[in-house]
């Protein structure tokens, strides 16, 4: 599968996908481009486009797009908070669902007070 990996996703995970053809958005120029331009410019190369960016599903109507968004939540955007993600990262790969979102991790809960 040919996969995207947003910027503010840390480009050493694609050592982890390595049975997948991982780019990233800065590796391919395309720094400049926001969400939803930036979404429509990889629906033509990638089959996936994996961010951190929480917001993404509700500020973009996915349904328009031909490309499958998974979205890593973790507590931080760094690796070692990513990497035991994974797993259930693949398993999301393997089952993709174009035009839609899905949530890998958990949802962070605000917190008290």
């Amino acid at each position: 599968m040919r996969i995207l990996l947003d910027e503010c996703v840390p480009r050493r995970l694609r050592k982890s996908l390595l049975e997948h053809d991982v780019r990233t958005v800065p590796e391919i120029g395309w720094t400049s481009l926001r969400n939803g331009a930036l979404l429509t410019a990889a629906q033509a190369q990638f089959q996936a486009f994996v961010t951190t960016d929480q917001r993404l599903p509700s500020q973009q109507n996915l349904s328009k797009f031909t490309i499958f968004v998974v979205v890593l939540v973790a507590r931080r955007k760094k690796l070692e908070f990513l990497l035991p993600l994974i797993s259930e990262l693949q398993k999301a790969l393997s089952e993709p669902s174009p035009g839609e979102a899905h949530f890998v991790g958990q949802p962070q809960t605000p917190r008290a007070g």
